[in-house]
């Protein structure tokens, strides 16, 4: 059986969408799995386990009918038995239709009348659940998998190295990832924590436990968020992995990640690093799976940068 998933999102999307993937694989494992997602999202499959091919399409951009057209060749070339459809775009639903596509799999609405199966939008539940009830239609019903990823051993033992350049190899170490590089991708203002509170924040962890490092992740857009940083906390040690590998990796050998709402997150969820996450106007429950390793704190008003760097503390010690 050959199936592709048409998967519009960023980096967090994608990686939120690998439960569905992996439980596919799982109750089809002799199934071909391929993907089509955005250019910026491609990196994600870097740490995918379930998927044989990642093809790439700006769902995004201004896209002439010549370019839908082409992605339907590219589609039917390929001679898939299942589409699966994440996004309810009525567009699409026609484009899918076109492929001759026997099985068609999407959400109910824009676009349905189009499909052979239309499942519930149930927008309210953990994200990751809500991509895995496209699975009914294929007589999967079991709940949804934990996130899980599989991480290349070249960047395992990258990130080895790395612990022992900075001296954290012995002591253990708390990630700070502040989202502000290239992972986020949108620079959404609202989801952006300071550099002061940061500052704060570090600085109250090192008064209590001097003897564990504080790392900060510096991503490609990040020289300034990390130089300031360093101006008020010359302590800090910094880590620029240059792929999502090897950025997995570091989350893993971190006895805590300190974050904001990026997809660096769900990495940590799925390698069930110990995490606090910082959130502004997304619900956390919609992010976040029910488990004690992963405590969000939600501002008050919708902005990340409302959040109190003592309320950060509290739920380091007491949460």
């Amino acid at each position: 059986m050959r199936v592709v998933a048409l998967v519009p999102g960023g980096i967090g999307d994608q990686i939120l969408f690998f439960p569905t993937l992996d439980d596919l694989k799982r109750n089809y494992p002799d199934a071909q799995i391929d993907v089509i997602v955005e250019p910026r999202s491609k990196a994600a499959y870097r740490v995918s386990k379930s998927v044989h091919e990642v093809l790439n399409f700006d769902f995004q951009d201004r896209n002439s009918l010549a370019d839908w057209g082409n992605l339907v060749g590219i589609i039917r070339d390929r001679e898939y038995d299942v589409v699966i459809a994440v996004k309810q775009i009525w567009l699409l639903g026609l484009l899918l239709w076109l492929t001759g596509i026997t099985i068609r799999i999407g959400y109910q609405g824009k676009g349905s009348v189009f499909l052979t199966h239309a499942v519930p939008f149930k927008a309210s539940q953990y994200a990751a659940a809500v991509y895995h009830d496209l699975l009914q239609p294929l007589e999967i019903n079991s709940p949804v998998p934990e996130l899980a990823v599989n991480v290349p051993k070249a960047d395992i033992e990258w990130a080895q190295n790395e612990q022992k350049r900075l001296g954290v190899h012995e002591t253990g170490y708390i990630l700070i990832h502040g989202g502000s590089g290239q992972l986020t991708q949108a620079k959404e203002l609202d989801k952006i924590y300071p550099v002061q509170s940061w500052h704060q924040i570090i600085q109250g962890f090192q008064d209590k436990q001097p003897d564990l490092p504080v790392v900060v992740v510096k991503g490609i857009d990040d020289e300034q968020f990390v130089r300031s940083l360093l101006g008020s906390s010359p302590d800090i040690k910094v880590t620029a992995p240059d792929d999502i590998g090897k950025l997995t990796a570091m989350i893993a050998g971190a006895n805590l990640m300190l974050s904001t709402d990026n997809p660096a997150l769900q990495l940590s969820v799925a390698v069930q690093t110990y995490t606090i996450a910082l959130f502004g106007p997304t619900d956390p429950a919609k992010l976040l799976p029910k488990n004690d390793k992963f405590l969000p704190i939600k501002s008050p008003t919708g902005e990340t940068a409302d959040i109190s760097p003592n309320a950060v503390l509290e739920k380091i010690w007491g949460g």
